[in-house]
């Protein structure tokens, strides 16, 4: 997305937003806020490894960007008091590359792997041997005159996270001891962060300015957090510094976010499916070509929370709007024998 504003509700880490990200992180699993499941679960797999001395087993992260995989594998590092290598998916293009990365690990050192269902597949198959005996085994030469020199490794825990669960190979998933799904923040969940966020930044918000926020932030504590800045930066140039439900309404219009978290993309899909196609069916190419944009952004970054928020449902024939689509633009929706429905398929 070219837009500015688009960016605001994007669940994806902004090229600029790296230092403030950290320095909002929660430390330890006391501070996590959310994923009460996941976090009891976690603590018991982290104490457990502590009592016997030995590091855990790997973890394996999946959910949505933007719900806290990246501050969980940090807060799996501080709470082992071990040191943790931060790398990518992307990023390990050849079986060297990973070899090399895990010969210079430490005993008990996390390894976190970030989008790990994008890692490449021969560097995938070295790292089913280093996670399951600490070994790996390294090609020397080439040729009949090739050989394989067994290395082994100092005993680490790897922590893969993953936006894309499906996309991971059955062996690979299989060596993961402990998996954690994580969903989306509720509201009252999405106000601790915003709270929490608050005081560290020394950001004056107000019950219900953190209400207002976190009922526009998709259930997302990253958005949740870009829009308090964003919000934060209205108060003090336009206002008092105080963040308060009105402060927030007038800062979020700005961004162009709507009352249900609604970017300008969100709102052009729904109103290009709505006005001129009469709320469907009609085909995604169409549908991209009708608001100016790829095929990939409507499907991947507006689509997914459309569908989410019960606006949009994918069929057989096509995208159509629901009910709930047309009272959010404030139309009324076709006759009921007026055309296709949800259902015609």
């Amino acid at each position: 997305m070219n837009n500015f504003d688009d960016d605001v509700v994007d669940a994806e880490q902004l090229p600029d937003e790296r230092d403030v990200e950290n320095s909002l992180r929660p430390k330890q699993l006391t501070e996590f806020v959310g994923q009460p499941k996941v976090r009891e679960q976690l603590q018991l797999v982290l104490e457990s490894a502590l009592r016997r001395s030995r590091p855990p087993d790997h973890l394996l992260l999946s959910g949505p960007p933007g719900l806290g995989k990246t501050s969980l594998a940090m807060i799996v590092a501080a709470e082992l008091n071990a040191p943790i290598r931060v790398t990518s998916g992307p990023a390990i293009e050849r079986a060297g590359d990973l070899a090399a990365l895990l010969t210079s690990l430490g005993e008990g050192e996390v390894l976190f792997i970030d989008e790990i269902h994008r890692i490449a597949r021969p560097a995938e198959e070295l790292l089913y041997m280093a996670m399951e005996d600490f070994r790996v085994d390294v090609v020397v030469g080439k040729g009949p005159g090739a050989t394989a020199i067994p290395l082994e490794l100092a005993p680490f825990t790897l922590v893969g996270a993953t936006t894309r669960a499906g996309l991971l190979t059955g062996p690979l998933r299989d060596r993961f001891g402990f998996t954690a799904h994580m969903d989306f923040y509720d509201a009252g969940e999405l106000e601790q962060v915003l709270r929490r966020s608050a005081a560290l930044l020394g950001v004056d918000l107000r019950p219900d300015g953190g209400r207002e926020i976190a009922g526009r932030s998709r259930g997302t504590p990253r958005i949740a957090n870009r829009l308090l800045r964003r919000v934060r930066d209205y108060a003090e140039v336009r206002a008092d510094g105080v963040v308060t439900e009105a402060i927030a309404q007038a800062a979020l219009a700005v961004y162009d976010v709507d009352e249900l978290g609604l970017d300008r993309l969100d709102r052009a899909v729904l109103d290009a499916l709505v006005r001129r196609f009469g709320g469907g069916p009609v085909g995604v190419g169409t549908l991209a070509v009708a608001v100016g944009e790829e095929i990939e952004t409507v499907e991947e970054v507006a689509e997914p929370f459309l569908v989410r928020a019960g606006l949009l449902a994918r069929t057989p024939r096509g995208r159509v709007a629901t009910p709930a689509a047309w009272e959010h633009l404030h139309l009324a929706p076709p006759s009921a024998n007026g055309g296709p429905t949800l259902f015609d398929a």
